[in-house]
């Protein structure tokens, strides 16, 4: 069972990824924002994570800069509601960028994908 992180300000959004993506067969972990995203990642090995960019005390494109540059085989995924983010270079550092939706398809869609290519890769250094 893959293991996500879902790194999500708004209450709501954090409870409604949290039961969608569980009921998907992941295991999942949240933290309110970037600061207690760094905390989770000390103690817990993820498979992917799911990143909000405007958050409080730590907004999502630092997180991005500091996770990417000590856990970079753990694809990220940047969810967000402001488009003109992925023009960021940064934004680069993400495995991929999908933009916030009351539809959730296309963030599973990306999820199951992220988690297969790090498989793949995974299978190929063997």
């Amino acid at each position: 069972m893959a293991k996500l992180l879902i790194v999500e300000d708004d209450e709501a959004q954090r409870f409604l990824y949290h039961e969608e993506l569980v009921e998907e067969g992941y295991e999942v972990v949240l933290a309110k924002n970037g600061k207690e995203a760094l905390k989770c990642l000390e103690g817990a090995l993820f498979d992917l994570i799911i990143l909000d960019i405007r958050m409080p005390e730590m907004d999502g494109i630092e997180a991005l800069g500091k996770i990417a540059s000590r856990y970079k085989k753990i694809p990220i995924i940047l969810h967000t509601a402001y488009p003109e983010y992925r023009n960021q270079s940064i934004a680069s550092l993400a495995g991929a960028f999908i933009p916030k939706s009351s539809d959730l398809s296309l963030l599973k869609k990306t999820v199951k994908e992220l988690l297969e290519r790090k498989k793949q890769r995974k299978e190929k250094r063997r």
